[in-house]
């Protein structure tokens, strides 16, 4: 995570302090909030590159920072917080959080969920880049053309779609009503039946182990993560 500057927002100055020292010492600049309001600030005056945020603020709910900050940024958020229902989980998620950690957490889990995030800033490109590969699989986005160890793989219309929406943001951790709007429509973003069989179709073609899938990820109650 070297040459990076995280934005901390976290009303525990203990905290800040422990994520400030475990971040410097993988070579990050820290800038720290403990409040929406200047976290928001120092958002738009420093540019993080990450930012980890904390929901029980004392001047608002972490969810209205995510929800403000989605207005005018797409800088990566990873929340922390001691919050461990799946509603809350989902809730940030669905305005636009890109992870998610429990309190309380490991230090490696917390790193590692940083440096995922980071590849997938620094992988984001123009469409033009139009080929992924992932174990045996490469997928050419530009002919629409799926080969797994040099064979041809078909997969239906709508199969190919929610393969293509959950590449699009590798290690991010998308719910199923975000998935379910972006390839059913907004009329089925309850309908998580359908999510579950698609899922299990991709499995079943794409994971060398279906039962044990590498790549297409389940975060349970709350949605997939596509992984590298």
């Amino acid at each position: 995570m070297n040459s990076h500057a995280i934005l901390i927002v976290e009303d525990e100055l203990r905290i800040r302090q422990f994520l400030r020292v475990a971040f410097e010492s993988e070579g990050c600049k820290v800038f720290e909030a403990a409040t929406v309001a200047n976290g928001l600030a120092l958002a738009g005056d420093c540019r993080p590159n990450l930012v980890v945020l904390d929901l029980g603020l004392p001047d608002a709910d972490g969810l209205e920072f995510i929800r403000t900050l989605r207005t005018w940024s797409d800088v990566p958020i990873l929340v922390l917080s001691a919050r461990y229902l799946e509603a809350d989980k989902v809730a940030a998620l669905d305005l636009g959080a890109d992870d998610y950690l429990a309190k309380p957490f490991g230090v490696a889990e917390l790193l590692a969920r940083l440096r995922a995030l980071r590849r997938r800033r620094d992988n984001r490109s123009p469409d033009d880049n139009a080929i992924i590969q992932f174990g045996e699989i490469i997928v050419d986005r530009s002919k629409r053309y799926i080969t797994r160890a040099g064979k041809s793989v078909h997969l239906t219309p709508r199969e190919y779609h929610l393969l293509t929406v959950l590449m699009a943001q590798p290690g991010k951790v998308l719910t199923q009503r975000q998935l379910l709007r972006e390839v059913w429509g907004a009329g089925h973003s309850e309908d998580g039946h359908y999510l579950r069989i698609y899922i299990g179709r991709l499995r079943q073609k794409l994971e060398v182990n279906p039962a044990e899938p590498c790549h297409l990820l389940t975060e349970t109650g709350i949605g997939y993560r596509f992984t590298l």
